[in-house]
Parts: structure tokens; C-alpha cells; sequence
């Protein structure tokens, strides 16, 4: 796998997602699409203990904890700057996965609870799938949604 192709790919998710992550604000963290959705916030926090966790799977450590993975949104998402920082290092950590996975090693397969055995390419692409799906929730909540009263 070529390090130049994949830097491409994921400079492009951070500039594509960066058009909703830069307009998140703690005043923003808590709106929400509807009662039963998760909050702006929550999704962000998501979204930056998701990247650090998956690459584990690529064969780095981490110390950040899951607290949004099959979880329910409990105010996790406050903290903006703290979630802007996870998400900040997990773009790092790509790239430094990039630098470091030897190029004949993106099609070897790894083991993973979610996939099962997939390539490192697949688990890398679908890191970045993830944080654009949930970028577009981010988006569509600022423009429709709000707080929600009980």
C-alpha cells in the first residue's frame, strides 16, 4: 500500500469532517435531532475514543477509556476540548500508523471483536468512514437540532 495514497485519503477526511467538527462548541455539545437521539457532544467524544481505541487493532497502545461505545448518552460529551484533543490525537495516530506499517503489511489480515479478520487497509478505511458518518450527524443536528426539555 502506497504511504502517500493513505496520507492523501486521510488528510481528506480530516479537512471533509473538520467542517463539523471546528463548529462545536461546549454551548452546542448538548443539542440534540430528538429526545432519543445522542447529543452533539456525545457523538464527538464517540468519534475521538473510537479513533484511538481501533488502533489498538494496528498495533498501538492507548490509555483513553470507552466510555461511548454501546453506551448511552449520558452527558460523556461535555468536556468539547477534551473530545477536540481525542479526536486530535487520533488523527496523529493514524498518521503515524501510515509511517510505520511497512507498505506489504495494509493487505495482511488482523483479527478484530467487530469484523472478525479483515486487512489493516479495510479496519483503516473503515476508521475514516466512521468519523465521516458521524460528522454528518454532527452537521445535520447543528442545522436541525437543538436542546431538548424533558
Amino acid at each position: 500500500m502506497e504511504k502517500a495514497f493513505l496520507q492523501n485519503i486521510l488528510e481528506q477526511n480530516k479537512m471533509t469532517s473538520s467542517y463539523s467538527f471546528d463548529r462545536i462548541s461546549n454551548e452546542n455539545a448538548g443539542f440534540r435531532l430528538n429526545k432519543q437521539a445522542a447529543s452533539i457532544g456525545f457523538i464527538y467524544r464517540h468519534i475521538g475514543e473510537t479513533m484511538n481505541l481501533f488502533t489498538t487493532f494496528l498495533g498501538l497502545k492507548t490509555d483513553v477509556q470507552n466510555t461511548t461505545m454501546g453506551s448511552t448518552d449520558t452527558g460523556q460529551g461535555k468536556n468539547t476540548e477534551e473530545s477536540r484533543q481525542l479526536v486530535k490525537n487520533g488523527y496523529d495516530l493514524l498518521a503515524q500508523i501510515i509511517e510505520t506499517i511497512p507498505n506489504e503489511d495494509w493487505l495482511g489480515m488482523i483479527d478484530t471483536p467487530f469484523f472478525g479478520k479483515v486487512t489493516r487497509v479495510r479496519l483503516f478505511a473503515h476508521i475514516l468512514f466512521h468519523n465521516s458518518h458521524h460528522a454528518g450527524q454532527i452537521s445535520l443536528t447543528l442545522a436541525k437540532g437543538g436542546v431538548m426539555m424533558d
